[in-house]
C-alpha cells in the first residue's frame, strides 16, 4: 500500500505540525504524502511528507509519562506479554485464558497489587501456590518479576508498530532490559 492511500486523523495533526514548522526532527520512513493546492504564481502542487516519528518543538502533554518515576498501569494483557504467557512456576506456555495474575507475596500476606510483586501463573498453579509465597509452597520462581519503562510498556501494548518506531523505542529500553533481548532476536509478542 503506497504513503498516499493510508490516511487517518493523526496524519493531519502531523501536517499541522509540519506546515507550522513546530516540528523539532523526523525519523524513520515516511509513512504519509499529502498533497494540498496548486501555487498560482509556481503551478506547482504543495506535498507534506510525514514520517513514521515526529518530535515537535514545546512541551511534551505526557511528560510526566517519559519520567524515572513513571510506573506503567499493571494489566494482565501487558503482565502476560512481558512473562511470554509462560507459567513462571511450571514453565509452560498457555493461551491467556488459561493464566492468572499470582502475587508472588499475596496480598493476605501485606503484598502489593504491582509491576515487581506479580508474575504470570497457569490456573493450576497459582491454585496450588494458594495465597502462600513460593518458598511455602515449595514452588520456584523462574523468573525476577520487573515493572517495564514507559518504552517497554508501549511494546508490551502489542500495538501494530512500525520496524522504525520499534527501532526507536529499543534505543529506550534499557541495556540489559529481557524485552529488549527479546525483541533484539526477533522473538514476538505472543497473543
Amino acid at each position: 500500500m503506497s504513503p498516499e492511500c493510508r490516511w487517518n486523523g493523526s496524519a493531519t495533526r502531523m501536517a499541522r505540525l509540519i506546515s507550522l514548522d513546530q516540528v523539532s526532527y523526523a525519523l524513520g520512513r515516511i509513512v504519509y504524502r499529502i498533497h494540498g493546492g496548486i501555487n498560482a504564481l509556481t503551478g506547482t502542487q504543495s506535498i507534506i511528507d510525514v514520517n513514521a516519528i515526529i518530535a515537535s518543538h514545546g512541551r511534551h502533554p505526557h511528560a510526566h509519562l517519559f519520567s524515572h518515576s513513571y510506573t506503567p498501569p499493571l494489566s494482565n494483557q501487558a503482565l502476560f506479554r512481558r512473562d511470554q504467557s509462560l507459567c513462571l512456576y511450571c514453565g509452560e506456555q498457555f493461551p491467556n485464558a488459561l493464566l492468572s495474575r499470582d502475587h508472588v507475596n499475596p496480598l493476605s500476606k501485606g503484598g502489593q497489587d504491582t509491576w515487581s510483586n506479580v508474575v504470570t501463573a497457569c490456573k493450576r498453579c497459582n491454585n496450588f501456590k494458594a495465597g502462600r509465597t513460593p518458598e511455602q509452597a515449595g514452588m520456584e520462581l523462574l523468573a525476577i518479576p520487573f515493572t517495564p519503562t514507559h518504552a517497554e510498556y508501549v511494546y508490551l501494548q502489542g500495538r501494530k508498530i512500525l520496524a522504525d518506531q520499534m527501532s526507536f523505542l529499543l534505543a529506550h529500553f534499557p541495556r540489559n532490559s529481557q524485552l529488549r533481548k527479546r525483541a533484539e532476536q526477533g522473538q514476538l509478542l505472543t497473543a
